[in-house]
């Protein structure tokens, strides 16, 4: 898919924001991709996976996507359904990323991991810990947006559908807060 048409995707459904938002990691950015409003719709949630597929297909062995709640559930479930292949999730839990549910990795199992956006890449990090403890191998990452910047590296291949040059500050040197724009937090992880 081009550039372009995913864009224009992101703002026909509402998906592509303005304003002053409080992200996942804390920092604040004038722009947000809420995904949910893209991936409600099915032909956008297909269309968007089969990009990561695609990405993935000469991946041979694949038998598990795993994606962090609460975002990357509807694209790994998708992802895995169009893989044919097992989907589970990490959630948190006191601060940290776990599997519950009965959840569980198998030794040598070869995984993909799945997001819907990612900033600084926090989440994905510990998704591939959980991997690596469970001696699981992380074939790689397949993610709808990827807002973050050359600093974020995972040590295994990094696929996105969108790649956007992230705009954030932190909260203290915030020009958003200077003009007291009110903040909004429209992100699935509460903060204190």
């Amino acid at each position: 898919m081009e550039r372009k048409e995913a864009f224009r995707i992101f703002e026909e459904t509402g998906a592509l924001q303005n304003g002053h938002f409080l992200l996942s990691s804390g920092l604040h950015s004038p722009q947000y991709f809420q995904c949910s409003l893209v991936l409600q719709y099915q032909e956008y949630l297909e269309k968007f996976c089969s990009e990561i597929r695609e990405f993935y297909y000469d991946e041979e062995d694949i038998s598990l996507v795993i994606a962090p709640a609460v975002g990357g559930i509807v694209v790994g479930q998708e992802l895995a359904r169009q893989m044919g292949v097992r989907f589970i999730f990490a959630e948190r839990e006191d601060n940290h990323m776990v599997l519950r549910r009965g959840f569980r990795i198998e030794p040598h199992e070869k995984i993909l991991i799945a997001e819907d956006v990612i900033t600084t890449g926090g989440s994905l990090k510990e998704i591939i810990k959980i991997v690596e403890d469970a001696n699981g191998y992380p074939a790689g990452i397949g993610v709808i947006v990827d807002r973050s910047d050359e600093e974020v590296e995972f040590d295994i291949p990094l696929f996105s559908t969108i790649q956007v040059k992230s705009v954030t500050y932190s909260p203290n040197r915030c020009p958003l807060c200077e003009q007291k724009i009110p903040l909004t937090k429209p992100g699935s992880r509460n903060f204190k």
